[in-house]
């Protein structure tokens, strides 16, 4: 590979530090956490998000705890406005949390931005940023280190003529490419901002220093953000941020070293959404810090239900290997991992019981697990003996080789208990078939009472119909989500005439569960899937009506 064409970072910028404080820090607390999904996110999607996409998300990150949220960028587009816009006059943020938005350092475009948020009674933080490394001064502005200064300054004047008088307005400034940009130029830039807008304690500004783009190790940006944190001017009036982004792999490392360096507050996206390999992500970050006994200020006690919003909203998968709200994270194949986590389960209940204490209370020592899955959400079901057919072909491998069938991991995970107690029960091999007779047994019961025609409605009437049509025979079922596969008529008989399967995740009283379904369309495979969920329903606690 020609790695002759690469310099490395001390060669593209100086890194002053010598006498580093920050490798004998401790993390005590946790920083301000500001999520940028609705704004540096979305302009990264392949399809931004609608206003009602943007509403659900932003709903979620207040219900979450989140103080302060950058909220768009409004001037970029008319969506972008109109929400900036909504959040006012609708009154959606409780008075707690900040509302920050995003502006280049151009009079028009600030303008734009100000209007936009003339209606919001919240506290507001108007961002501005510019790119301040040679690269971008030459090629993509065309300037030069003062007349990017100057370019800075007249940005920071608009701000301050437009908004200076509003009281609940506070600025933030950010040198974009901070991490290739020379340390004295944007010292200098940055204590140019806080003299212009007048920083104190009361009001103070906050300076985003972003990684842009991920040069460096992790300790070259704390390097240089401890830099900053010792030289700048009026620093109990500066509110010290950063922006690190994924490019190397290592922006959590990037912003847990940057928050021992002296940074506060720390920008990123729920789950690492962003522009090429994405924004640092924040639950991983958060969770990092509950995995060492420190508070997050930020709930994620639901993951999956936080997942699936994010899911929606941004139409990403989140991957099954993701730390902590991953499908798998809290799942072990290896037999060994499955015996550890055993015994440790089994000692961390005789430790409780020995203290006389919930499980819940006592200090977390389980191998392997470096959390309680149940401080997320998760049970412990899918923690161990969810692979145990795994040495012969696995569950979820035989019903697709055999069925053609795709199940979402949620439901392989869920399908595996039922096949452990099966294969308890009885201690015997399970051959393919037998998987399909149990899978269609559990998701897609016929002993059930309830049919479409019963419920007087097209066997492929939408879904929102049929799960009206059950309610108003005693069913409530809420659908989370339902995953449709084409599947090939010609491969089983079991299918029949079905072109169609459909994987229905639905929420009851008693929990998550999971209903399947079959037909020779899309829309009647799913409401099948309904229906099954209903003869679930009554099968649990069988109700006449």
């Amino acid at each position: 590979m020609p790695s002759h064409r690469y310099r490395d970072v001390y060669q593209r910028v100086s890194v002053p530090l010598t006498e580093r404080q920050w490798p004998a820090n401790r993390i005590t607390t946790a920083p301000l956490w500001v999520p940028v999904d609705l704004r540096d996110g979305n302009q990264a999607l392949a399809e931004p998000m609608d206003p009602g996409r943007k509403r659900r998300f932003f709903d979620m990150l207040v219900a979450m705890g989140y103080k302060e949220i950058e909220v768009g960028y409004p001037s970029a587009s008319q969506t972008d406005f109109d929400f900036v816009r909504l959040i006012g006059t609708e009154r959606l943020a409780p008075q707690d949390v900040t509302i920050v938005v995003f502006t280049p350092a151009r009079r028009d475009l600030i303008e734009r931005t100000i209007e936009a948020i003339r209606d919001i009674p919240n506290n507001v933080v108007v961002h501005m940023y510019t790119a301040t490394a040679p690269i971008w001064r030459e090629l993509v502005l065309g300037s030069s280190a003062e007349q990017v200064a100057d370019l800075i300054t007249a940005g920071g004047r608009d701000i301050l003529e437009l908004a200076g008088e509003m009281p609940n307005v506070r600025f933030q400034f950010s040198p974009e490419v901070f991490m290739l940009t020379e340390p004295d130029f944007v010292l200098d830039v940055c204590d140019r901002m806080t003299t212009l807008w007048d920083a104190t304690p009361e009001r103070p500004v906050t300076l985003n220093l972003p990684a842009t783009v991920e040069v460096a190790t992790p300790n070259v940006y704390a390097d240089q953000i401890e830099y900053m944190h010792r030289n700048l001017a009026r620093r109990d009036s500066v509110v010290l941020s950063v922006h690190p982004h994924n490019d190397r792999g290592t922006g959590v490392a990037c912003a847990e070293l940057a928050v021992l360096a002296g940074a506060q507050r720390v920008e990123g996206c729920v789950f690492g959404n962003g522009e090429r390999t994405g924004n640092v992500d924040l639950a991983t970050l958060a969770l990092n810090l509950h995995a060492q006994g420190v508070d997050p200020m930020v709930d994620f006690s639901d993951i999956d239900e936080i997942r699936r919003t994010v899911e929606y909203c941004t139409r990403l998968p989140v991957p099954e290997r993701h730390p902590y709200a991953g499908d798998l994270v809290y799942t072990a194949f290896s037999g060994t991992h499955q015996d550890a986590i055993k015994k440790g389960f089994a000692a961390h209940r005789t430790r409780a019981a020995q203290l006389g204490v919930p499980e819940r209370e006592i200090t977390w020592e389980v191998p392997y697990l470096p959390i309680d899955p149940a401080d997320v959400g998760r049970s412990y079901d899918a923690v161990i003996r969810v692979n145990s057919q795994s040495g012969k072909g696995g569950i979820a491998y035989l019903l697709q080789e055999e069925y053609g069938l795709e199940l979402p991991r949620r439901l392989q995970i869920d399908f595996a208990r039922h096949v452990q107690r099966h294969t308890d029960r009885t201690g015997s091999e399970v051959t393919a078939a037998m998987l399909w007779a149990l899978f269609t047994e559990v998701y897609a019961p016929i002993s059930g009472p309830i049919t479409v025609r019963d419920l007087g409605i097209r066997d492929d009437a939408p879904v929102e119909d049929v799960v009206r049509a059950l309610a108003e025979r005693g069913y409530a079922v809420e659908v989370l989500s339902v995953t449709h596969q084409a599947v090939d008529t010609h491969r089983t008989a079991d299918h029949g005439d079905a072109a169609a399967v459909a994987y229905l995740e639905y929420r009851t009283g008693q929990g998550v569960a999971w209903a399947f379904g079959r037909h020779e369309s899309t829309s009647g495979a799913a409401a099948a899937a309904v229906v099954a969920s209903g003869n679930r329903l009554w099968r649990a606690a069988p109700v006449r009506v």
